[in-house]
């Protein structure tokens, strides 16, 4: 039974298409456009990670957010923008499920804590906060909570001004229906001002925004293209992708080279596996590039990226199983129970790990500063991924159990050696990025995972090169017909012990003859009587082999002999 490249391909390119097609979009682009409508009550916008200041260049190193929300029909009350750090946004952000009883109540306590520190000109002018902008903003003017003029970027009509002097920190965008009533300071929700007259004459509330979360200077973009649009968190991953790809643009023709000298069954599946890992760096570079020129990117791409690379990762992990268990090493073939275990644990594994990935970009909480492997798909994916290297080190144990060519077993050790360290890296840094900053796990965790993928595919391309893997793969093809099975005879145990009893005994003629040389001067009675004897111990090892096989073995013994009598020539004389 071989395994199908082109129907794993298949159900990979389903994979994608059901995953686009969903409207999945892994990308948190950083300019946003779209619409709010009021009815919604709620709409979270993005969280943006802004770079510490630097004391020699403050407003260059600044983040920014600004842009213009307006309207094509007139508000009764401006609803509310708001722009918060985290111990702000955490009790905002719970508050608002409330909402589904009554967001009247969950108006008031959205805005508890905020209305003390937020600076308002009507209710709080002692408070510190630049937190909130009443919108829609007037068309062709500054929003109406703007008092700082010269602090907006032209053509925009607020902007705000994130000075983060001690560390990194991440800040979160959201629009809200709740107005603050100007004579009371009172919070109310909007659909409570409205709903009589929506209901009556169908009208729909709804504004338009156009908004850029930066980190940097608008007016001095070009000096930082690789990290502008890029929150702190996802800063520099563009040039280490950029790395992985040049990497593996050498890598790649490397293997094509090789996979065209030796046609082998697994050298073709890791190719495969190669080939898609490579298409995965080029289109998730793709995306960053146009991310980084202007803040959305291209989300199908990075997303038909990211399911391209979890289906080279299980497959190179196949790739590793089934050559833990002989395949195309000490066996041709493996049988159908084999088989149906084996496919019967990858599918749900790849399974769980498209899961995991649609899992964490649409279900885990966006205050939450947790990675997908903390989260309970995340655990599965590492409990499966740990039971597979046990496996695997089961299956490897059993093969070499039973190996007996020095060359293969070499390979074998090698094999588990680095696979063993490939397939406990991601446990191990799973556990260890749960004590580093949220600001700085993504790219660990993404750093480490590429680079130790990168260097087991380089090992991989080491151990089948051609001129090495000839020496323990079972070569297939018109050139090397029956081969497999004659590798496989001459690796029997028996056959083995045989070969070495062989040796010994063609070692002690060699001894006899050149002692009966020096005792009577009649070495080639000797050779006649070694040559005998060799011969009726192979039928009596070998009963069923024919007399030409038994001839065979006496003239190349006596071939042997006579050459080894000739580099002994100088003991004789």
């Amino acid at each position: 039974m071989q395994v199908k490249g082109s129907g794993l391909l298949r159900l990979l390119l389903d994979c994608i298409s059901l995953l686009l097609c969903s409207g999945l979009s892994t990308s948190s682009a950083t300019h946003l456009r779209g619409s709010f409508d009021t009815q919604d009550f709620f709409k979270f916008l993005i969280k943006f990670g802004f770079q510490k200041a630097e004391s020699h260049r403050p407003r260059d190193s600044f983040g920014y957010i600004y842009g213009n929300i307006t309207a094509y029909q007139a508000f009764p009350q401006p609803i509310t923008l708001a722009v918060l750090d985290k111990s702000t946004f955490v009790d905002f952000y719970s508050n608002r499920s409330a909402s589904i009883f009554d967001r009247e109540m969950a108006c008031r306590r959205m805005f508890q804590r905020i209305q003390v520190l937020a600076y308002d000109v009507d209710c709080n002018s002692h408070g510190k906060r630049d937190f909130l902008r009443r919108i829609p903003c007037p068309h062709g003017h500054l929003c109406e909570d703007e008092d700082a003029p010269g602090n907006v970027v032209p053509g925009n009509q607020f902007t705000y001004v994130i000075s983060e002097v001690s560390q990194p920190r991440f800040w979160y965008v959201a629009m809200v229906a709740c107005y603050r009533n100007r004579s009371t300071c009172q919070w109310h929700a909007y659909d409570t001002l409205t709903a009589p007259a929506a209901f009556l004459n169908n009208t729909i509330h709804e504004l338009h925004y156009d908004i850029h979360v930066v980190n940097g200077h608008p007016n001095n973009s070009a000096a930082h293209p690789l990290t502008y649009e890029f929150s702190f968190d996802q800063q520099n991953l563009l040039e280490m992708y950029l790395i992985f790809l040049l990497v593996y643009m050498v890598l790649l023709p490397m293997q094509i080279y090789a996979v065209r000298l030796q046609k082998h069954p697994v050298t073709r599946l890791f190719t495969l596996s190669l080939l898609s890992e490579f298409v995965s760096l080029a289109l998730i570079t793709a995306h960053l590039i146009k991310f980084a020129v202007n803040g959305v990117g291209l989300p199908n791409m990075q997303t038909s990226g990211d399911i391209l690379d979890i289906f080279s990762r299980t497959t190179f992990m196949l790739i590793l199983l089934l050559l833990a268990k002989g395949w195309a090493v000490t066996r041709q073939q493996i049988s159908r129970t084999g088989w149906i275990i084996l496919m019967s644990i990858w599918v749900p594994y790849c399974a769980f790990h498209v899961f995991l990935y649609y899992w964490n970009r649409t279900e885990v909480d966006i205050v939450s500063d947790v990675d997908e492997y903390q989260t309970w798909p995340g655990w599965i994916v590492l409990i499966l991924r740990t039971t597979f290297m046990l496996w695997f080190l089961y299956e490897l144990r059993n093969t070499m159990k039973y190996e007996h060519s020095s060359k293969k077993l070499d390979f074998l050790l090698h094999l588990g050696a680095s696979s063993l360290v490939w397939f406990i890296y991601l446990p191990i840094v799973a556990i260890v990025a749960l004590q580093v900053s949220p600001m700085w796990r993504y790219k660990l965790l993404l750093g480490i995972t590429n680079s130790a993928d990168c260097l087991a595919y380089c090992v991989m391309t080491g151990l089948l090169w051609p001129n090495r893997s000839g020496q323990y793969l079972l070569l297939t093809g018109t050139k090397y017909a029956g081969m497999d099975e004659l590798d496989e005879f001459n690796e029997a145990p028996h056959i083995v012990r045989e070969r070495e009893r062989r040796q010994n005994s063609l070692d002690n003629g060699i001894v006899e003859v050149i002692t009966s040389h020096h005792s009577n001067n009649n070495h080639s009675i000797a050779i006649r009587t070694n040559a005998t004897t060799n011969a009726v111990s192979d039928e009596i090892v070998n009963p069923g082999n024919e007399g030409s096989t038994n001839l065979l073995h006496n003239e190349e013994l006596e071939a042997n002999l006579l050459t080894d009598l000739n580099k002994n020539s100088h003991i004789v004389a």
